[in-house]
């Protein structure tokens, strides 16, 4: 008996793997060996970058720190400790200790709408959290039944904002369908939704943002706007945490706004990226086989974006449509075979009558 081969049943069952199938764990593994490198070599220069200035920030506290003391020797050293210690336990929550009483607090409802909203698009910033028992249990319950129905919405409007897209395509390849390939084409396309968010999403809100927070630069504005789009959200920048800033409600309301509709702009621009096969690199690793570029041209007919230019002219297939087969159309006085007519039947064009 041949290794990788039982009997059952009386019957030899090969378990000898298909090639397509080897070739694809072939690159599942060195995809996830890459993976693991980029995150090594992530950490090593975010950590040569990173931790001079940390020290750098250390020692300035350290100095700060005793300087106070000298000019404070009443204070006591452990009874300031304690209190350094309660401030930062306080600022992990939310608190800080520099705001007036005269100032807004955390939870009213322009802060709890934000709140609410970095929690149900996974956004986290973490800068402010329930206190109390009642309220971790109900973030719980909220986040179970709104991060789905976020993304629900999320993928009903992309799906929505997907038909002036395709029209944009349908109008680049009837004016360049003759003098360029689709796969140029939808660069192009992609290229200019690309620009029309990075305008509208990360441009004028680093600006707006730049100019209400005082503190920021242009490069943090364009930083959070960059992390909060991309669902990272680190929280060491929040818009509206200054208590200076006039209607921080109305402030937070608008950037909660801000924050939904930047999220849709960027999965409308995933969705189109996606959508040209030549670029989803993910089906090298999803798929058994790897389907060629040339089989994979076939999915600009698909029915879900598709727009392309061929020998008989401009073509674009309606969300219903499914894909026909081409067949001939002859006179109804020859759809009769002759007696005399020796071509076998499977060698016969397919007649609509």
């Amino acid at each position: 008996m041949l290794l990788g081969a039982w009997p059952i049943g009386g019957v030899k069952h090969s378990s000898i793997q298909n090639p397509h199938e080897k070739s694809g764990k072939c690159r599942f593994i060195i995809l996830c060996s890459s993976y693991a490198l980029f995150l090594v070599i992530g950490a090593a220069i975010i950590s040569v970058i990173e931790a001079p200035q940390l020290d750098k920030y250390q020692r300035e506290l350290i100095e700060t720190k005793d300087k106070f003391a000298q000019r404070n020797p009443c204070i006591n050293h452990d009874d300031l400790e304690k209190f350094i210690g309660e401030v930062l336990k306080a600022s992990s929550k939310g608190i800080s200790a520099l705001r007036n009483a005269t100032s807004e607090p955390n939870w009213t409802f322009g802060q709890a709408l934000f709140f609410s909203t970095t929690v149900v698009t996974t956004i986290g910033y973490g800068h402010v959290t329930p206190l109390s028992q009642t309220g971790k249990l109900f973030c719980l319950i909220y986040a179970m039944i709104g991060i789905p129905l976020t993304l629900v919405l999320l993928s009903a409007a992309v799906e929505r904002l997907m038909t002036p897209c395709n029209w944009m395509l349908g109008l680049l390849n009837s004016k360049l369908g003759h003098l360029y390939q689709p796969f140029n084409i939808r660069i192009l396309h992609l290229s200019i939704i690309i620009f029309i968010v990075l305008i509208l999403f990360f441009g004028i809100p680093t600006a707006l943002f730049a100019y209400f927070e005082e503190q920021w630069s242009l490069m943090d504005a364009f930083y959070y706007c960059f992390i909060s789009l991309t669902t990272i959200g680190l929280g060491d920048y929040i818009p509206g945490d200054d208590p200076d800033i006039d209607y921080r409600s109305i402030y937070k309301i608008g950037t909660t706004c801000y924050l939904i509709m930047g999220l849709i702009a960027v999965m409308l621009t995933l969705n189109v990226f996606y959508d040209i096969p030549q670029l989803n690199l993910g089906q090298l690793f999803t798929e058994s086989r790897a389907a060629t570029f040339d089989g994979e041209s076939e999915k600009l007919r698909s029915t879900h974006n598709p727009c392309y230019s061929g020998p008989t002219g401009f073509y674009m297939p309606q969300r219903d449509e499914e894909i026909r087969a081409v067949v001939r159309i002859r006179p109804h006085q020859a759809d009769s075979p002759s007696p005399e007519d020796p071509t076998p039947l499977h060698a016969k064009d397919i007649r609509i009558p």
